[in-house]
């Protein structure tokens, strides 16, 4: 890169605007997942729209993130993170407005283009600005931010919920917005680059149509119970056409390594990024694949309000911010393989513990030591993950490699948000019918086959799973008896909450599996190099 305005800047105050726009999106996203059962309640939808909410960001997001990265590449960082910031804000007050699932999911889409033009910026400045053995401490800022954003996105989710309403989470993002922008504007230079780029847009497209079609068919499939969707088209050839266009995009790819390629291969010949990828990409499959199941868990099983569930999460985040210190100022000295290795272990741990410790009765306290564990876990990996990709690359691939990282951990939360997603909706219609009938048993003869029908149709109709929501809907017929209606009332939760309780299991276990291949690869990493003098490329002005 080479500076087109003034590199006087200081480059703490540069990593501080960047660090910040990351703030507020990740704020954003666990302030929406701690949210979900108000929306549910609100807008009346279903888990599958629920699903797609979630996924409109992280599709949109994961998508545009190398592409985002090119184009920053192109005219420069700053002026792509102020144009991400932008839209950011101004799809936050869209998604404030929602009257409906859909204008959601459409309003959420254009904050994920907002965050995909934002987030693969900071890398190259960083690259550019601090010499390698100083990028470990640098790393370790984004952890301790990272952290900060999951504490305050459930307590601060929590509080606006409960007080203001949901559509304030979104609300909430303008002022922050709109400081950014004079904040970049101020303090960042803008840096650009010093030959032209193109876009893939073949590339885009196929990326982009095989992912959707995947994901389509992981969330619809259960309400269409695995079959035809429309005319001929069955889901099974919806995930199929999907994944021949994934490879169809690979195949292109490979043919135009020697014209910009949307997905150069060149940074999957340094064996740490290549593993570091997969890495990030569990983090993000486990991340999601707790965190869907957990919040519905504490609010709609538990009955906790936002706040509460807020609270209860908050440890996690608190440990991870402690144990980050500790961790960085260790990297640099011990080396970041046996804090990767450590880190993914004690949160491998600490999945299976949550996991084995849910119950329909259970407590917010039981859950206390997970979370802990959980946290001080996911400290020994965010430092070092960012360290063993970028250290040894080139710094010409800086901008790509940012791009690549981001959108591999996003896409590992896109596949965890439709799996997952599918896995606990087919479990839990297949739990709701073995719980009804269960309890029916309770209930007066006349009324037990129509209560188990109730459950049993719940899927084809839409699993809502808001904080007042008991599962299913039963028509009841007029005229009947208060204690009759108190009873179904009183059973129908029971059948609910031990259902979905059924159905968290195995969805829980698709993380601990993943998380633990991760790490497995990870002791297969080269010590990085020890560089003690940066490289001129590194002495820019600004350091």
């Amino acid at each position: 890169m080479t500076a087109q305005t003034t590199t006087s800047k200081n480059p703490w105050l540069v990593l501080m605007v960047f660090s910040l726009g990351l703030f507020m999106t990740l704020l954003d996203l666990t302030i929406v997942n701690i949210a979900i059962p108000s929306i549910v309640d609100d807008l009346k939808a279903p888990l599958d729209g629920i699903l797609w909410m979630l996924n409109a960001y992280s599709l949109v997001y994961a998508v545009l993130l190398i592409t985002s990265a090119r184009l920053g590449d192109m005219f420069g960082p700053r002026a792509l993170f102020v144009a991400g910031v932008g839209t950011f804000t101004v799809a936050s007050f869209m998604s404030g407005l929602a009257q409906d699932p859909t204008q959601l999911i459409f309003a959420r889409a254009a904050q994920g283009l907002g965050a995909a033009l934002i987030a693969p910026q900071g890398l190259p400045m960083i690259t550019s600005l601090f010499a390698p053995e100083k990028r470990g401490g640098v790393f370790a800022i984004f952890g301790i931010l990272a952290g900060l954003a999951v504490v305050l996105g459930p307590t601060l989710g929590g509080l606006i919920v409960n007080n203001w309403g949901w559509r304030w989470i979104f609300y909430v993002n303008i002022p922050v917005g709109l400081a950014l922008i004079a904040a970049a504007f101020t303090l960042v230079p803008d840096l650009r680059p010093g030959k032209s780029h193109r876009l893939d847009i073949p590339g885009v497209v196929l990326a982009s149509a095989g992912l959707l079609l995947i994901v389509f068919g992981l969330i619809e499939g259960q309400r269409f119970e695995w079959g035809t969707v429309t005319a001929f088209i069955t889901i099974p050839e919806i995930i199929a056409a999907g994944v021949i266009l994934l490879v169809a995009f690979m195949l292109y790819e490979r043919r135009v390594q020697d014209s910009e390629p949307l997905l150069p291969f060149a940074v999957f010949r340094n064996r740490n990024f290549t593993l570091m990828v997969f890495v990030l990409m569990a983090m993000g499959f486990a991340m999601l694949g707790v965190f869907l199941p957990i919040t519905i868990y504490l609010q709609s099983v538990l009955g906790f309000d936002a706040l509460t569930a807020g609270l209860t999460i908050a440890p996690m985040p608190l440990a991870m911010m402690v144990a980050s210190g500790i961790v960085a100022s260790q990297v640099q000295k011990i080396g970041p393989k046996p804090f990767l290795f450590a880190g993914l272990t004690l949160f491998t741990i600490a999945l299976a513990y949550i996991a084995w410790t849910v119950s329909a009765d259970g407590g917010r306290w039981a859950l206390l030591p997970g979370f802990i564990l959980m946290g001080i876990g996911m400290a020994g990996v965010w430092t070092p993950v960012y360290d063993l990709a970028t250290r040894d690359l080139k710094p010409e691939l800086a901008g790509t490699a940012s791009g690549v990282l981001n959108t591999m951990s996003e896409l590992g939360t896109v596949v965890a948000s439709a799996t997952i997603g599918a896995v606990l909706q087919n479990q839990l219609a297949t739990s709701l019918t073995a719980e009804a009938v269960t309890y029916s048993k309770q209930l007066p003869t006349p009324f037990q086959q129509p209560f188990v029908d109730g459950f049993a149709n719940a899927a084809k109709q839409g699993l809502e799973v808001g904080a007042n929501q008991n599962g299913a809907s039963l028509p009841l017929p007029p005229g009947l008896p208060q204690s009759v209606v108190d009873q179904l009332a009183q059973l129908g939760h029971a059948v609910f909450t031990h259902a979905f309780v059924d159905a968290m299991r195995p969805s829980m276990a698709l993380p601990i599996a993943v998380v633990i291949v991760a790490a497995l690869l990870s002791l297969a990493v080269k010590a990085p190099a020890r560089v003690g003098v940066p490289r001129p490329a590194e002495q820019t002005a600004l350091a």
